[in-house]
């Protein structure tokens, strides 16, 4: 089954990170209102949510995706690239814990997860400005044992790799190419994101693999999905008419509010396949 680890909304999520976008007051009650929805989404499409506790002092701990690098056979705890999120990671690393065995980059590496673009045994990291060759470098070494190969990709005028682009399933990445450089990207369908929504390549995939209960469906609990479905930003409404156009079943989220803090829909949870743990 599908795993996603989360984490609410913090009360001083006003006072984020900011590189690309301007500041915009972020209203928290509808934001945790929108995570809410995000999480209920993931649970109507099969995935156990592990939300955790709230984090009041740090403003950017909802995107989650930031603080780890889940693979199959280790979950690895880097250095984060903004030193007022290091923080972060403890809480993650602790929640892993119970799934994987934890690998820890060391300074100078810095990275962050949402620099991290996993395609099967592939893995695409951002160089961007909270991810250095350091930390691509151990994280290669990290992964070494289990046999991944991991790719270096430029980046430029967003803040992570997986703003501007994100595997969508079909062998197809969907991409801002005025983002990213695409040379790494050989063998793959690209999908160019129309010009008019430069931040739309960030999209979430939940693929069909999910085990799902047949009470669960019967009770409506978990819908009864046979495809994969990719999770897009409803603000993006031209990228999903052109994903359904090609046949992917696409489900729009609202998410304006925790954008705001440049944040997408990958960033707020962290997907992996587990067993039941034992209850």
């Amino acid at each position: 089954m599908l795993i996603a680890i989360t984490r609410p909304v913090s009360p001083s999520i006003n006072r984020c990170e900011l590189t690309f976008h301007d500041k915009e007051p972020i209203d928290i009650s509808k934001a945790a209102a929108q995570h809410a929805a995000y999480e209920a989404c993931l649970r109507a499409l099969g995935v156990r949510v592990v939300s955790l506790a709230v984090e009041p002092d740090l403003p950017d701990a909802v995107f989650v995706e930031d603080a780890a690098v889940v693979v199959d056979e280790a979950a690895v705890i880097p250095v984060m690239g903004a030193p007022s999120r290091r923080p972060e990671t403890d809480g993650i690393a602790a929640a892993l814990a119970e799934y994987r065995s934890l690998k820890f980059l060391e300074s100078p590496a810095t990275l962050d997860g949402g620099d991290v673009m996993r395609i099967g045994r592939r893995l695409f990291v951002g160089a961007s400005s909270r991810t250095n060759a350091v930390g691509i470098d151990q994280l290669r070494a990290a992964l070494a044992p289990f046999r991944y190969e991991v790719n270096a990709v430029e980046i430029s005028r967003c803040l992570h790799l997986k703003s501007g682009c994100s595997y969508v399933g079909r062998n197809s990445i969907l991409v801002n190419r005025e983002w990213v450089d695409v040379k790494q990207f050989a063998g793959f369908e690209l999908i160019d994101v129309p010009a008019e929504e430069p931040g739309a390549a960030n999209a979430l995939l939940i693929e069909s693999v999910i085990e799902r209960a047949v009470e669960d469906v019967v009770e409506g609990v978990v819908e009864d999905v046979v495809d994969d479905v990719v999770i897009v930003p409803s603000a993006f409404p031209r990228t999903i008419a052109m994903l359904e156009a090609r046949g992917f079943a696409v489900r729009p989220i609202d998410v304006s509010e925790l954008q705001k803090a440049e944040g997408g829909v990958t960033c707020k949870s962290i997907i992996f396949n587990a067993d039941e743990p034992d209850s």
